[in-house]
């Protein structure tokens, strides 16, 4: 499997508070940039995968949501989250 228990735990105690932190919105768009890596990936090679198309648009739509709800609660942190992550928005 692509993302087990141990890639989890890195990914939330590199961006979220800590190691159990699974809730903030920093450790769930990491969470789901790394899904969305993944499926990209899976995608260039499997063109007519129309199911993993409709799931990445659904997980890049979370991710926007909650990049969207972290700019309007607390600008430093976004900033910092897109920085870390490398995202362009």
């Amino acid at each position: 499997m692509y993302l087990d228990a141990a890639k989890k735990q890195e990914i939330f105690s590199k961006y979220g508070k800590s190691n159990t932190d699974t809730g903030s919105p920093e450790a769930q768009i990491a969470l789901f940039s790394y899904r969305i890596a993944h499926l990209t990936e899976h995608l260039k090679l499997n063109k007519k995968d129309y199911t993993t198309s409709r799931s990445l648009t659904k997980l890049v739509g979370k991710r926007r949501a909650l990049l969207s709800y972290l700019q309007d609660r607390d600008i430093e942190r976004y900033r910092a989250i897109v920085k870390a992550l490398g995202l362009r928005r």
